[in-house]
């Protein structure tokens, strides 16, 4: 079932424009890490309307998996869902740092490849677009750091300064590996991002946010604002512009919100870049609850989707 939520905006495009609803999409093994089949993970991506996929956690856990060693072990199950879709894919094989099973799915023909791997070249309609999917790092994972929860070796902290020196070290080497893989979509009429970056939004830990007892402490994250400096969108916050009344959780739907072992945040993202380019619409996929624009039963995965539309 589907349930849309908030204001979807209609307005005519400009002639010539093309509408792309991208996803982005931890499938968390595609049902496989709980012994299920690709079923519920392909009904999700259909329910979201989506026509590209971002797809991270294609292959299953390592047994063990701790916070500072979880290999991706077993086979990608992101051929067979393109395939359930009649869709086009590419496995993102590259071992690297902004990499952990990777892929990109589309209904449109999937062309070029960048040097890292990061990202592909969409034939949209004979308009070039790229789409660059990553899965950043998750120890040290700074709100459990701020927050007093254990994860791992890294230490207690407790100020803004703390927070972003720590999540520089641990996502920057990643950024600075898709700055220079980016330089492939030069030209291109769009370029998006889309993955599990293991880290909140620049838009989100905001006073406000800190005043609603929604975060500990205000906190202008580093890697999305570095992106949102270059001149990308933050396509959900383009829509849903206030991150207390929408805070937007896709981490994690199976977890209560309230617990003190856990804390629930927004690190999943669709971000797009272009000139022109506008977004139309923006919605989370998840579970029948209230933190979902886009109901999906069961649910299949621990972390939530989003979806954007964008023209451009």
């Amino acid at each position: 079932m589907i349930r849309l939520a908030g204001l979807l905006v209609l307005c005519a495009a400009p002639a010539g424009a093309e509408t792309l609803r991208v996803m982005s999409f931890n499938i968390w093994g595609g049902g496989a890490n709980e012994g299920k089949g690709i079923e519920e993970t392909v009904a999700a991506i259909r329910a979201a309307g989506a026509d590209v996929v971002g797809l991270q956690e294609t292959r299953l856990e390592s047994d063990p998996c701790t916070a500072e060693s979880c290999p991706a072990v077993g086979e990608s199950v992101a051929p067979a869902i393109a395939e359930a879709l009649g869709w086009h894919v590419y496995d993102q094989t590259q071992e690297n740092v902004a990499l952990w099973a990777n892929a990109v799915i589309s209904r449109y023909p999937i062309g070029a490849v960048s040097p890292k791997d990061l990202g592909v070249a969409l034939d949209v309609n004979g308009k070039t677009v790229w789409l660059f999917n990553i899965h950043l790092d998750d120890e040290p994972y700074q709100p459990y750091q701020l927050l007093g929860i254990e994860y791992g070796p890294a230490p207690f902290i407790k100020t803004e300064a703390e927070a972003v020196k720590y999540a520089t070290e641990t996502r920057g080497p990643a950024l600075d590996l898709l700055q220079a893989d980016m330089a492939a979509a030069d030209g291109a009429a769009a370029i998006f991002v889309t993955g599990d970056f293991n880290e909140p939004s620049v838009h989100d830990w905001t006073p406000e946010a800190v005043a609603a007892g929604q975060q500990p402490v205000a906190v202008a994250w580093p890697t999305t604002g570095r992106l949102v400096a270059e001149g990308f969108l933050d396509a959900y916050r383009a829509i849903h512009f206030d991150p207390v009344a929408r805070p937007a959780y896709t981490w994690t739907p199976r977890y209560d919100e309230a617990a003190t072992d856990d804390h629930p945040d927004r690190i999943d993202f669709v971000l797009a870049k272009g000139a022109g380019l506008r977004v139309t619409d923006a919605a989370i996929v998840g579970e029948d609850g209230p933190r979902s624009d886009i109901v999906v039963m069961p649910w299949p995965s621990d972390h939530r989707a989003v979806v954007a539309e964008v023209e451009f």
